[in-house]
């Protein structure tokens, strides 16, 4: 056997001195047999179809292959594998790499389907890259491969061309040894990773990005998140944020495989001031088909992520030590590092400075500053317009939270709710919203939501931080009259002007079902649950049309459920003025409604106050 795969590659050798890359042959390749089970692979090319390579066993994470390594790169054309269980083969990922120990493999080919056992399935192969070393990697299986066959023309190639599994971005990452990732803090530093789009045609390469877990939830399912982060800042596929972080978010318990997506839809058009990156990709972790997922922002103090000051260890007197901080009221607090819990127990992480950078001061600042706005909102005069908790929060964005969280069914509103604080500013801002993949309708308990007579957040199956939490947003929306006015004429703003109303986002969820068609497909072969409920005892709707239409009849409902608990009024709320954001010019004076003068020259989308002379009218700026 050794004398014919020498005798083979001699050819082929030749063959390339005579002949320009163009005009040579396809030929099977031979070389040296390597493998995860190094005794067994060897039978995956003996030529005995009774005779099979067979890794370990393991009921969670494994990594079985089994290939060659050549004598000189080759551009791969066609593989073949003979299983013995078909079943066993499906989703067996091809590998391309140059370097022995695989760590810059990329995927080049996978199969999608069930093969047959008992015969050899080919699948070309349309790579433009010359590898040295190839390989298969089961998914979730052993392996089972009875024989296998590469074939391919000798030559580096270029890189014109590489593989995508369906019509989606194809992210695969590789972390050194092809190691777990067992933890949201458990890091791998110098992995490898290639995010291949455009029909192939574009690459990006990084072999020093750690990878790491990440989430709370999300993290127990066996369709993994993860974090990606770059030594160097990169702007990923059409993300308008160049950065280091960005997150792979799993979308497990959300069988529509688009609820995050249609919401940060909804936060642009409802006016949000940062709305995050999000878009459909497929994943391969370390040689194995994962599945659908959405590639996304991590949120962060970052340009254009929260965009506020970045604070120093040397930040902490006078007006450096007011910001700028971002926190998250969290349920999960007392898991992070940097964290506290305020005068009336809800528990609040300390996102930025981050934890290992913050000074004693700046935790003291933040956690003073979070408990006197909580003050003033539990305060006899709390709805005072200028004693009151105006002093502390932007209304118009908790308002927009608040709608944002009420209209995409978020049972975990005030369970997590991001909140951040600009230097010299004595405001909270609320925002973004994130994690929405219970939102939608996609819990067993409300169901359904708009049977409810009340909002979503006062149900008792609705979580918070705190219960106190539940109370303070009660104590604004529901009882503070001048806030209820302020909601109604910002919810009634959004549905006379703009996209705001089911139709446009029932259009929104059709384009990502055609876009998500086959990546869906795949993902449910993959994670076969659209039978089952994973969590929050989910209604089952058994197809992947059925969890649609799930959405789109609570949407079709929402709508007018929400014109009557917030008030929809019969047209554009009188005094409101439709303005663009342009430069503050001539005798006006505007302020925001806090009764604070507007210095900036390009006002943030919002509620304003105009005073022009003596007339005094409030006015919406997009």
């Amino acid at each position: 056997m050794k004398f014919i795969r020498i005798l083979s590659i001699s050819v082929v050798l030749y063959a390339s001195f005579l002949f320009p890359l163009q005009a040579q042959e396809e030929v099977k390749l031979y070389g040296n047999i390597v493998g995860s089970n190094p005794s067994s692979a060897l039978k995956a090319f003996d030529g005995n179809p009774n005779t099979y390579f067979q890794g370990s066993y393991s009921y969670y994470y494994v990594r079985n292959w089994v290939g060659l390594e050549l004598d000189q790169k080759y551009i791969i054309t066609k593989v073949g594998i003979q299983p013995v269980y078909g079943d066993y083969a499906r989703f067996a990922v091809i590998q391309g790499a140059n370097k022995a120990d695989f760590s810059d493999a990329i995927p080049i080919a996978m199969f999608k389907t069930a093969l047959t056992s008992g015969k050899m399935n080919y699948l070309d192969i349309d790579v433009s890259r010359g590898f040295r070393y190839i390989r298969v990697v089961a998914t979730d299986s052993p392996g089972y491969f009875a024989e296998i066959e590469f074939y391919g023309i000798a030559g580096e190639g270029d890189d014109s061309k590489f593989y995508q599994i369906t019509n989606l971005p194809l992210v695969s990452f590789n972390t050194p040894g092809m190691a777990q990732i067992k933890s949201k803090d458990d890091k791998h530093p110098n992995s490898y990773i290639s995010i291949v789009s455009e029909n192939g045609t574009q690459i990006i390469e990084d072999d020093s990005v750690q990878m790491k877990g990440r989430g709370n939830g999300s993290w127990t399912f066996p369709k993994k998140p993860f974090q990606l982060k770059f030594n160097k800042k990169k702007r990923v596929l059409d993300a308008p944020a160049k950065a280091k972080k960005w997150t792979l978010i799993n979308n497990y318990g959300d069988r529509t495989l688009m609820r995050n997506k249609i919401a940060f839809d909804m936060s642009r058009e409802a006016g949000m001031k940062y709305t995050p990156y999000c878009t459909f990709v497929d994943v391969i972790y370390n040689g194995e088909y994962e599945g659908a997922y959405q590639l996304c922002d991590q949120v962060e103090v970052k340009p254009g992520r929260i965009e506020i000051e970045e604070m120093e260890a040397t930040d902490i007197d006078g007006e450096a030590l007011t910001g700028g901080y971002f926190i998250e009221i969290d349920a999960y607090a007392n898991e992070e590092k940097s964290w506290f819990t305020s005068n009336k127990r809800i528990p609040v992480t300390i996102k930025s400075p981050d934890d290992d950078a913050i000074t004693k001061e700046q935790s003291t600042y933040i956690t003073d500053f979070f408990n006197q706005f909580e003050a003033a909102v539990f305060a006899s005069n709390y709805t005072d317009l200028e004693q009151g908790y105006r002093k502390y929060l932007d209304l118009d964005s908790f308002l927009r939270y608040f709608i944002l969280c009420e209209l995409d069914g978020n049972i975990d509103a005030f369970w997590s709710m991001f909140m951040w604080k600009e230097r010299g500013e004595d405001l909270f801002h609320v925002g973004p919203i994130w994690d929405i993949d219970l939102g939608f309708q996609n819990v067993g308990n409300p169901y359904p939501i708009n049977s409810l007579n009340d909002f979503l957040y006062l149900n008792s199956n609705a979580s918070v931080a705190h219960e106190n939490m539940r109370t303070l947003v009660t104590r604004i929306v529901k009882q503070d009259a001048e806030a209820k006015q302020q909601m109604s004429d910002i919810w009634s703003d959004l549905r006379h002007n703009g996209n705001f109303n089911a139709e446009y986002f029932i259009d929104k969820i059709d384009e990502y079902a055609d876009i998500l068609a086959e990546s869906q497909e795949l993902n449910f072969v993959r994670w076969p649950i659209l039978n089952q409920s994973v969590q929050k005892s989910q209604k089952v709707f058994g197809s992947y049309k059925g969890e649609i239409d799930n959405i789109k009849s609570y949407l079709t409902d929402r709508f007018p459920k929400l014109d009557a608990l917030i008030g929809l009024q019969d047209k554009k709320p009188v005094g409101i003025d439709n303005v663009t954001a342009e430069p503050v010019s001539g005798p006006s004076i505007l302020y925001n409604l806090q009764g604070q003068p507007v210095t900036t020259s390009h006002p943030a989308p919002g509620i304003y106050i105009r005073k022009t002379g003596s007339k005094v009218e409030k006015i919406i700026i997009r």
